[in-house]
């Protein structure tokens, strides 16, 4: 019997058959996300989606939820807007959501790209073992994240939230995700994050390549007209629709996500690819969500 919920959602990527992640809840504090990312998806299918507006009546409506939802369960927050967005630092929506859930027993997966998050640290560290989060890095050059994510915090600002988050024992997850074609997917970028991941206290690795649709690869073609053509070939004539969007050539996939690993590897990091073919390349025991590091910090 389907459980009818308000905002607290069972997580389904679209019945992406790629995705591996085990089976968990997700909740968007926030419709849209003021961070602006050239490549993301939720202009897709949130209007207005880079104008982030609170839920309304969102803490009664979790409360709700949650008498549905057995306790020990993985709430994700969030699947499609940044729990972090630039309205948190005054509304401290996700804050209330985040107490709700702890308070209530249940464990809490957090994706984002703000050092926001380290307001919150005296509430991770009262609940060691029942927070993971995940901290979404594409580069550490400056100039270059500026471009690709207009709005977001600079890139050395969430580094330093990796690190202040595992000096105090929360597990951390840096994603290097997406991996865009001739934009940040060289070596020398490569290395540098996640390297950088591992220097700061990092235990787990997830990365995945720039996935095409029309408005966010309208978006990109605007910002680096140079490497229209490119994307084009490698994306349209030599890649595949697949689930309402583009993928890059197999090939070139590969490729780089084996170079992913490689580094991941060589620096002792977990490593999990999200979203694509090449399952071999996981570290066993791992997911691209890091639920799996919940059983690790027991």
């Amino acid at each position: 019997m389907r459980i009818s919920l308000y905002v607290v959602r069972p997580f389904d990527p679209w019945k992406n058959p790629l995705c591996t992640c085990p089976v968990k809840y997700g909740v968007n504090p926030y419709t849209g996300c003021g961070h602006g990312c050239l490549y993301c998806y939720i202009t897709s299918y949130i209007s207005n989606a880079f104008n982030p507006r609170p839920k309304e009546d969102l803490v009664e409506k979790i409360r709700r939820d949650l008498e549905k939802i057995p306790r020990g369960s993985i709430v994700a927050l969030s699947n499609s807007s940044d729990p972090y967005t630039p309205p948190e630092a005054t509304l401290g929506l996700t804050r209330k959501v985040l107490q709700i859930l702890l308070e209530r027993g249940y464990k809490v997966i957090i994706t984002t790209k703000s050092p926001l998050v380290l307001r919150d640290l005296d509430i991770f560290t009262r609940n060691r073992g029942r927070v993971v989060v995940q901290i979404t890095i594409t580069t550490l050059r400056e100039d270059l994240a500026a471009v690709l994510e207009p709005r977001a915090p600079r890139p050395a600002g969430r580094l330093e939230a990796v690190r202040r988050l595992a000096s105090v024992g929360i597990p951390v997850s840096v994603r290097l995700d997406p991996l865009i074609p001739y934009i940040n997917d060289d070596i020398d970028n490569i290395e540098e994050v996640v390297s950088a991941a591992a220097a700061a206290g990092a235990v787990h690795l997830v990365a995945s390549t720039y996935k095409a649709k029309p408005d966010n690869f309208a978006r990109m073609a605007k910002a680096f007209p140079e490497k229209l053509s490119l994307w084009q070939q490698l994306y349209f004539k030599e890649g595949k629709y697949f689930h309402g969007q583009w993928y890059a050539a197999e090939s070139y996939r590969r490729k780089v996500l084996e170079t992913v690993a490689k580094i991941a590897n060589r620096l002792r990091l977990q490593f999990t690819i999200c979203r694509e073919e090449f399952i071999d390349l996981n570290t066993p025991g791992t997911y691209c969500d890091g639920s799996h590091l919940f059983s690790q910090a027991e």
